[in-house]
Order: C-alpha cells, then sequence, then structure tokens
C-alpha cells in the first residue's frame, strides 16, 4: 500500500511566505560513525543540539542514536526535538550481489526507523572511489556509461521503495571522493534520474569542495532541490587540498570546513535564492569535524551558526 509523502512543515497556509528550517546533525558534533570513541555521546550531542536552540536533526549514522523506536521517541521528546531525516550509504553504479543485498537491509533498516520517529526524508550518500584513510583508489574515479546508468537506475528503485513503502522522500547528496561531486556529474545525475523519485540534498559545502555553484544548481535546478545540508569551506585550505590532492578525512583533519560565515559558499546568498522558491524546506547544519580536539569544541559553534543563519534572509527559523 502506497503511504502519502510528508512534506516540511507548513505554515504558510495562512498566506504568509513559506518558512526554511535550519536544523542540525550530528555531524556538527564530530559524529561519522554508529560507534567510535573520538565521537561526542549520543546524549550529549541531544542534549546541546536542544541547547544550541536546535529543533530539527538527522540521525546520523545507523546506530548512532537508538534504534528502537520508543527509545528514540521519548529521548526526543524530553529535549523537544524532532527528525528530518535518516542517512543512507550506497553504491548502486556497482553491481556486486552481496553488496547490492547489503545496501538494501540498510534502507530499509533506516527507513523503518525515520518513519517511525516522523522524519519525511531520507539523505542518500554515494560510495566514495577511493580510500579515505590510504588514498589508495578502490575503483576508477569516472564512472563508465553502463554504470552511470545502474546508477540512474538504482537511485530510481530506490526513491519509488521509499514513496512506497514508507512514505519518504530520497534526497541524494553529492559527496567529495565520489563520482557525483564536480557540477557536471550533479547535472548528470539530475539528468539521468526521474525528478518524481529523486532529488537532491544539497550540500552547500560538498558541492562548493567539487567545484560546483549552489546558487547555480538553486536557480538551474529548483525543482530537484528538496533539502539543503548548509556548510562552508575555507578556500585557502581547499587550495592545500587539491595541489596535495589530499582525500576527504584528510582534508577534514586540514581544516577544509570552516565555521560560517568563514568561508564559502555565501550562505545569505543561497538562502536567498531559496527564499525565492517560495515553499518550505528543511536546511540542516553539517559541519564536518571529525574527530573533534575536545567534547566541548561543537555546542559554541553550533550555537554561534544558528544565530548566523536565522539572521540569513527573510524567512529562516527554527521551528
Amino acid at each position: 500500500m502506497t503511504k502519502p509523502l510528508r512534506s516540511a512543515p507548513e505554515s504558510a497556509q495562512d498566506g504568509t511566505a513559506a518558512p526554511l528550517f535550519i536544523g542540525t546533525a550530528p555531524d556538527s558534533w564530530g559524529v561519522w560513525f554508529p560507534d567510535d570513541a573520538q565521537q561526542t555521546p549520543w546524549n550529549r550531542f541531544l542534549d546541546e543540539a536542544a541547547e544550541a536552540g536546535y529543533h530539527y536533526i538527522e540521525l546520523g549514522p545507523y546506530g548512532y542514536l537508538p534504534t528502537d523506536p520508543d527509545t528514540l521517541n521519548a529521548e526526543l521528546a524530553a529535549r523537544d526535538l524532532a527528525v528530518s531525516a535518516g542517512t543512507v550509504f550506497t553504491g548502486f553504479h556497482r553491481m556486486d550481489p552481496a553488496e547490492r543485498e547489503a545496501v538494501w537491509k540498510q534502507v530499509h533498516e533506516v527507513a523503518e526507523l525515520t518513519a517511525a520517529v516522523g522524519g519525511e526524508h531520507i539523505v542518500v550518500i554515494p560510495a566514495m572511489w577511493r580510500d579515505d584513510v590510504s588514498g589508495e583508489a578502490v575503483e576508477n574515479e569516472h564512472l563508465t556509461e553502463e554504470q552511470w546508468q545502474n546508477l540512474f537506475d538504482g537511485h530510481d528503485e530506490l526513491g519509488r521503495v521509499l514513496q512506497e513503502q514508507y512514505g519518504l522522500k530520497q534526497q541524494f547528496h553529492s559527496h567529495a571522493d565520489s563520482h557525483v561531486c564536480t557540477q557536471q556529474q550533479i547535472e548528470r545525475f539530475l539528468q539521468g534520474t526521474d525528478p518524481e523519485l529523486v532529488t537532491l540534498c544539497l550540500d552547500t559545502g560538498h558541492a562548493e569542495y567539487g567545484g560546483a555553484s549552489s546558487a547555480k544548481i538553486i536557480r538551474e535546478h529548483p525543482e530537484r532541490v528538496g533539502y539543503l545540508h548548509l556548510k562552508q569551506i575555507d578556500p585557502k585550505v581547499m587550495e592545500t587540498v587539491r595541489q596535495n590532492d589530499l582525500t576527504w578525512a584528510a582534508a577534514n583533519k586540514a581544516g577544509v570546513m570552516v565555521e560560517p560565515p568563514g568561508g564559502l559558499p555565501d550562505l545569505a546568498e543561497v538562502i536567498d535564492e531559496l527564499e525565492k522558491l517560495d515553499r518550505s524546506l528543511y536546511c540542516i547544519v553539517e559541519q564536518d569535524m571529525y574527530p573533534v580536539a575536545s567534547f566541548d569544541v561543537p555546542l559554541p559553534i553550533a550555537t554561534r551558526t544558528r544565530r548566523y543563519l536565522c539572521g540569513c534572509g527573510s524567512r529562516t527559523r527554527i521551528r
């Protein structure tokens, strides 16, 4: 049975313009994995996300937050928090049966939990072509025509499953060191996938990392932008990343992601373009900082970032 798709909370039914909802994610607390001693404990993340003034959060990697829906709902309610999305990792350009089985197992686990706690979206992150630690290529940096088609077909299928079985929307996230990173690659992905089944989680930091323009994507493909990750890169560090061909993990340790408004792109410009769309969107703050130097680092940054973004445009708010 097909479940109805939910959408971002509407508070524009009285004729006022649609708001942009500023939220946050475990990533801004240095969380990349389900379990890692270098990461902020999950209960501290929830406490501090609320203390920083946010209402909407993402689940982060499956298993970081409690996976029992009743437990998680109780933890969220105790802090007046709500979930916007879950996250899955895919590699649909590859056809290895065992890998595909593992991907779909993850999809169903994450989608079931996301729907059970009131989330509306699944952020989908593609596989990277090189090892994050060693820097060695695990496959070719460029896809063949057949692999591109496999990628398109896989994400169309994923979008259909998420809609029909869980009432969730797929938001594809271009990513550093993946096969969809540059402006050209993002546009090719959009051309090859069904707009009814696949829209973008436009990550402003990753777009900038790949040389893509978030503002241009919003202007030229407004109907394909369904969700946002807001972050910035340090252009000077990015020069070093390119010169030394650093991996995504090494780039993060070098400080490529910076606290807004200290980097690029101009998030005020991005928000201005989003407001022209006049529809409600989740705009989730993600400042990659794994591993954090101290568990005391994320909270003040998250608080300042929320204040800054809520001061951009005219319709940014936390709920």
